[in-house]
Formats: C-alpha cells, sequence, structure tokens
C-alpha cells in the first residue's frame, strides 16, 4: 500500500485500519495460545495482502521501467511470504531484509534467533575481539572456524597457534593449529584445563556486546550491513575494554595522589620534608 501510494497507483480497497488490527491480533490470541482464532485471523490477513498484491501487480506496466523493477522485486518477496508454509525450507522471515534466517539456540528461554550467525574470537587472558565476521547461509559451527582464524591471521599480523572452542566444534581439524574443546580429557594437563575453564569468559561478552554494543539489532541493510556492522561491533567493545582499564587507572592514580598529598599537608610529613 506504501508503494501504491508512493507511485500513484489507484486502489479500489485499502486496509490501513484493517491490517495493523488483525497484526495485533494475531500478537494476543499467540500469546493466550487461543490458535484457532490466530489462524483465522492470519488467513484473513493473507487474504487481504493477496488482494493488494494482485491489484499492484495488474497495473505494474503502467510504471517506468526503474520504478517497475523496485516494485516487482516487491510483490516476488510478498508472494513468496503468502505461498510458504510452515514446514517449508528457506523461507522468508523478514519482507525488508531477505537475509534473515532462523537459527536455533536449544535453549528455553530463547529456542530460535532470527539474523545472520556471527563468529567471535577473543584473546584468552584480555578479552580483546582479534577477529569478528558475519557467516551467512546459517553454517554449522565447525566449518567457520578456519574462516574466522584466517581473520584473525590478517587482523593481528600473526597465525594463532591454539583456539578454544565450545562442543559445537567437534571433529574440527585444522593443519598448525591446536584445537581445545569444552570439556576436553584426554591429554588436558593442569594448565591447558585452566585455559579451556577460561573460554567460557567469551559469553559474558558476547551478552555485552549484544546489549550495550547493539549487536542484537542491526540498523545496516543487506548482507554489506551486516559485515560492517559484526566489525563495528567488535571495535566498540575493545574501545570500551580500553576506557574502562583508563578509568581503573586514573583512580588509582588520583588515591595515590590524593594519600601523597595528604602526606605532605600533615605537620609531620612537612617538618620530615625540612629536614631532607
Amino acid at each position: 500500500m506504501k508503494v501504491a501510494e508512493e507511485h500513484g497507483i489507484a486502489l479500489r480497497q485499502n486496509y490501513n485500519q484493517i491490517a495493523p488490527r488483525l497484526a495485533a491480533q494475531i500478537g494476543r490470541y499467540a500469546h493466550a495460545k487461543q490458535f484457532k482464532r490466530m489462524r483465522k485471523a492470519v488467513r484473513t490477513l493473507r487474504t487481504r495482502v493477496g488482494r493488494v498484491q494482485r491489484e499492484v501487480a495488474r497495473q505494474l506496466a503502467a510504471l517506468p521501467e526503474q520504478a517497475q523493477a523496485k516494485v516487482n522485486d516487491l510483490l516476488v518477496r510478498t508472494g513468496r511470504i503468502l505461498t510458504q508454509r510452515t514446514k517449508d525450507k528457506n523461507k522468508l522471515y523478514a519482507l525488508h531484509a531477505p537475509e534473515v534466517e532462523c537459527i536455533s539456540k536449544g535453549k528455553a528461554r530463547t529456542p530460535y534467533e532470527f539474523g545472520v550467525k556471527v563468529s567471535i574470537a577473543t584473546t584468552l587472558k584480555e578479552g580483546l575481539v582479534v577477529g569478528m565476521r558475519s557467516m551467512p547461509g546459517n553454517p554449522y559451527d565447525g566449518h567457520t572456524l578456519e574462516e574466522a582464524l584466517e581473520q584473525v591471521a590478517i587482523l593481528a599480523e600473526r597465525k594463532p597457534t591454539t583456539a578454544i572452542v565450545d562442543k559445537g566444534y567437534r571433529g574440527v581439524e585444522i593443519e598448525g593449529v591446536r584445537i581445545l574443546r569444552s570439556s576436553q580429557k584426554r591429554g588436558i594437563t593442569r594448565t591447558l584445563k585452566a585455559m579451556i575453564h577460561r573460554r567460557s569468559a567469551i559469553e559474558p561478552a558476547i551478552g555485552h556486546m549484544k546489549m550495550d554494543g547493539r549487536l542484537g539489532r542491526n540498523p545496516l541493510k543487506g548482507a554489506l550491513g551486516d559485515a560492517l556492522h559484526a566489525v563495528m561491533c567488535g571495535a566498540g567493545h575493545n574501545l570500551r575494554l580500553i576506557l574502562a582499564k583508563l578509568r581503573l587507572f586514573a583512580a588509582r592514580f588520583g588515591l595515590a595522589l590524593h594519600a601523597l598529598l595528604a602526606i605532605f599537608s600533615s605537620p609531620v610529613g612537612r617538618t620530615q620534608l625540612a629536614h631532607r
């Protein structure tokens, strides 16, 4: 309906009031687990969208060629949404972002996330981000490790010799890189065990990047926007860590300076200074 209004396409009927009301009803019915009413509202909304889509398609030839390409792309995506079903593969989850995928998390509170998978590599002790890239296509975690280490080698100008990962990277072997996995027992010394335990420190870092660094919502468009947003979130996380260290150093320096001034301002301190 917005595209029809922009290009002057006259519609026999618009649904500017009915469609938002139906969308709100669907959400409320789903929350209340009234699925029969929800499915009825979904069918009604799908019918309304199909009517507008067919009417715009009938008047597509009257538009300029440049506008036809833009409107036709929107009509194709709308047709995918209208025809796809629950168990179909490669479904379209967002009309404005076709690259969005459904990522299964396996957690009770968040069974699924919708977006693009991002691989994150940090240093073991400091937690600084040394590699961060988007992985379109929702690949298996183990298949992303080689690309992630390649990016680390490019950015750090040094190829990592040890990678500590979780259980999602089972069965992955990379030449020249020692891979340590969570709960690994065979050939693990006390030092290596401490290093593996340290791997869990990346989880709060991911949480901070999602909430404080806005990694959880990408304002940039397309696959290139996903890649740029991931890199900028990693850089922002490093800047926050550096600023936190600087604030701690400034606080310690201020306390030491305050204690030194207190000593020199006391009578005992002035007497000792005069004798020296």
